[in-house]
């Protein structure tokens, strides 16, 4: 990546291992025409405005884009684009990984190997619940959504989903979001991160879903209230949930921390060489087109 940049542009690297903060990216933007940029950097007017009017294109390192002000691109004339589909495959992936993770109790049963507390295997230990003939529930049905749902049938489960308007999925049933978590035994996130959806997942939706029921986000924390998701948990009102994703990361809600029934996992999904190279290398070539009077391959 760093390569293809070399060869054409001159580039200003922040190398530290943290995100870059927040005054030292408004004061080395300026003057550049094009930022490749990463979920965890917020591009909002101040930043644009602190680029000046030479700044061409904003190339976001992630599919989703709720850290990119889109509007405020616009207006200014700057292109902003994203990095989707390279990073579908890993995610579903990832997805199924989590669900297999939690409703098995892996992350239980690996604390308690580590912690010496493993007596020997028995008959009712450490139960947990199998996949075949329960209902996957899927709430937003984009590329990662789909994906999701296409590897559903390897493990005998059937698929209901949630979204604006209906797709073409082989044996999906579209259901309003009520009944997608009151009849789901997995409750999957897939949408995107907007005013619409930031606490979809509160405590009145928690409540609907049933008592030996599974939540999974790997889609934007701030989709779940993470206060109300640890009540449910910790008064049993659902059997567990898997989480990549905070809603103020890298914090994690307190009272999810000490509950064994919650896997939490440091935003992970799109974590393969492959893909997160070729995310790079995908926004690398979306500003690289901008700057050169193309077209840009993903544009918002």
């Amino acid at each position: 990546m760093l390569q293809r940049l070399d060869q054409s542009c001159e580039v200003d690297l922040w190398s530290g291992r943290e995100a870059i903060p927040r005054e030292e990216l408004l004061a080395r933007v300026a003057g550049k025409q094009a930022l490749v940029c990463l979920l965890t950097d917020t591009i909002d007017a101040a930043v644009l405005d602190a680029a000046g009017p030479s700044l061409k294109v904003v190339a976001n390192v992630a599919v989703g884009y709720n850290n990119v002000d889109l509007a405020s691109c616009r207006a200014r004339g700057v292109v902003a684009t994203n990095t989707p589909d390279v990073l579908t495959n890993a995610c579903a992936d990832f997805t199924w990984a989590l669900i297999l993770a939690v409703t098995r109790r892996l992350g239980e049963g690996e604390r308690v190997v580590r912690a010496g507390r493993w007596a020997g295997w028995g008959l009712d230990y450490m139960l947990g619940m199998e996949l075949r003939g329960k209902q996957l529930g899927i709430v937003g049905m984009g590329r990662i959504g789909r994906a999701v749902a296409a590897k559903a049938p390897a493990f005998g489960m059937r698929v209901a989903y949630t979204a604006r308007r209906p797709v073409d999925v082989a044996d999906a049933e579209h259901v309003p979001l009520d009944r997608l978590l009151a009849a789901s035994d997995i409750v999957s996130l897939h949408c995107p991160m907007t005013d619409e959806t930031r606490h979809l997942i509160d405590q009145k939706a928690l409540l609907r879903m049933k008592r030996s029921a599974y939540l999974i986000n790997t889609a934007r924390g701030p989709v779940v209230d993470e206060a109300a998701l640890a009540w449910a948990l910790r008064e049993g009102r659902m059997a567990g949930a898997a989480l990549d994703v905070y809603e103020r990361e890298p914090i994690v809600h307190p009272d999810l921390l000490p509950l064994e029934n919650v896997l939490l996992i440091p935003h992970l999904a799109s974590a393969t060489t492959e893909t997160r190279t070729a995310m790079a290398d995908l926004a690398v070539s979306n500003a690289l087109a901008v700057l050169a009077g193309r077209p840009a391959l993903t544009p918002l």
